[in-house]
């Protein structure tokens, strides 16, 4: 569905979070990894279909199925998925989806949507990183619950910000291809250097490897 070489002119949504058992949970859709290029419902016979945005298409659309492009940086692929915006399965809010989405630049997202990822390098016994169950050389932080990290020091502030205070990052594994949320408490008193207790890399050699399966 849709031109994917036109999609790459227009505004993509990243999907920073999806909430369990929703209708994006149960499409497979991935936070962080994917992002929503564009969505055009299932038309009736001899329907019209007017280009909308994604808003106003989930919304006019509860409990009817709707078609979404998706493009996945770890797999660096387009997929499509089938959806049916429904609030049955939320008693919190009006959420139809159960994804949280930032608006960005398409060309940006392709070009550059795995680049701020924390590589996790070697892991000191008895540190924080350790007790958090890091994986030395298999596990890339990601981002945490208060967004994406935009920059190599974000991380870094984030964790002095941390510090005697327990933290929730998101992990990737790319040795089990999941996403997790893993909790540490940075501190200066474990007994070694750091407040981490593990080293990390960022950058080109850091990068997660596209998966090809």
């Amino acid at each position: 569905m849709g031109n994917q070489s036109s999609s790459i002119e227009q505004t993509w949504f990243h999907v920073v979070r999806v909430r369990s058992n929703s209708p994006a949970f149960k499409a497979s859709i991935e936070p962080f990894f994917d992002f929503i290029t564009c969505a055009k419902p299932e038309a009736a016979d001899g329907e019209e279909l007017a280009d909308k945005p994604l808003q106003d298409i989930v919304q006019e659309h509860k409990d009817r199925r709707v078609n979404i492009t998706i493009w996945s940086s770890k797999r660096q692929t387009f997929r499509d998925v089938s959806i049916v915006p429904s609030i049955e399965w939320n008693e919190i809010d009006d959420s139809l989806l159960g994804l949280t989405l930032r608006a960005c630049d398409a060309n940006r997202a392709m070009s550059s949507a795995l680049d701020n990822v924390w590589h996790i390098l070697e892991v000191i016994t008895g540190s924080p990183a350790e007790s958090a169950g890091l994986v030395p050389y298999g596990d890339w932080v990601i981002g945490w619950p208060g967004g994406v990290l935009r920059q190599e020091n974000d991380f870094y502030d984030l964790v002095e910000m941390h510090t005697d205070k327990p933290l929730r990052l998101y992990v990737y594994s790319f040795d089990f291809d999941t996403l997790r949320e893993v909790v540490l408490v940075p501190n200066r008193q474990w007994g070694g250097e750091g407040l981490l207790g593990c080293g990390v890399g960022f950058g080109l050699l850091h990068q997660i490897p596209v998966r090809q399966d």
